[in-house]
């Protein structure tokens, strides 16, 4: 059995690390390199660094924090943010992260995923999938016209008319309730685009991907728990590994996407960031509850 990943997050705005709910309401959470080199003291499986604002202020990420980063730690690192050609991604590489993530570019141009994974290998190319529960009143969304290409139809939303969707709850044991579909944003959570984030996780797939990173944005920031019905569609979905993320808020939040949203990692910032846990305390209690898991 594969040992399950424990990840945190550095979101990074103006060179700090920050943590907000739902990507507003920001509070600042230190210095990214100091707190990569404190997980990496603490055992984390990988570290993760977003730039969260490049896609939307349309600038290359920051790369002297992700130079810095990188010398210090030697846990793997994956970066994310304003990646917009194979250029960026061999850049990120150079600099030395191994795994690029990448969310508004994909949706763009699907098709850089393919590109990307042929150059560089699918091994370092994580797709980012922002999603949100949706009903048939997204009249601030759009999607089909994105598409020219028709064997990308396919993942393009047909919302059922019924009322809007509540929000997830904070822990599912059973199957999907019906009905329930996911729309996915881009540029930082700005933007929301009508696509079927299920069908687009295996849609990346087929182009490329290696990896998928999913997070919920109905729960992100909230300590709620990650959303386990979208955790565990995606990854019934698809045969590559998915890294649940967003609102954990508890190691029994983590213990629930790895076992019961079926992920194959978790990622977590609040409760790493602030102290609440450490990455020894959540893998400790991972292992004791019959998680397999690297200490």
């Amino acid at each position: 059995m594969l040992a399950k990943r424990i990840i945190p997050c550095l979101d990074v705005k103006d060179g700090r690390v920050v943590k907000g709910v739902s990507f507003v309401n920001l509070r600042d959470a230190g210095d990214p390199v100091e707190n990569a080199k404190f997980y990496d003291e603490q055992g984390a499986d990988e570290l993760i660094f977003l730039d969260i604002t490049a896609s939307h202020e349309k600038r290359k990420i920051i790369i002297d924090v992700v130079e810095k980063t990188a010398n210090d730690v030697f846990m793997p690192l994956t970066v994310g943010g304003g990646i917009k050609s194979l250029d960026d991604i061999r850049d990120l590489l150079r600099a030395g992260c191994d795994k690029v993530s990448v969310n508004t570019t994909a949706v763009k141009d699907p098709f850089f995923i393919s590109r990307a994974a042929e150059r560089f290998g699918s091994q370092c190319i994580v797709v980012a999938i922002d999603a949100k529960r949706v009903s048939g009143n997204m009249s601030d969304a759009t999607g089909e016209e994105w598409f020219g290409n028709p064997s990308l139809k396919d993942v393009c939303l047909k919302l059922p008319q019924h009322p809007p969707i509540p929000p997830s709850p904070p822990f599912a044991k059973g199957g999907i309730r019906g009905g329930l579909v996911w729309a996915i944003s881009t540029h930082g959570g700005r933007r929301m685009k009508l696509i079927d984030a299920v069908k687009w996780a295996r849609k990346m797939e087929e182009l490329g991907a290696g990896e998928i990173m999913l997070t919920s944005m109905d729960m992100d920031g909230t300590k709620d728990g990650y959303d386990i019905e979208l955790t565990k569609a995606v990854s019934e979905a698809v045969s590559i590994p998915v890294i649940a993320s967003g609102g954990a808020g508890t190691l029994e939040h983590l213990y629930e996407g790895l076992v019961y949203g079926k992920a194959d990692a978790a990622l977590a910032a609040s409760i790493f960031h602030f102290r609440e846990y450490t990455v020894r305390e959540a893998k400790e209690y991972l292992r004791a509850k019959g998680v397999a898991v690297r200490l």
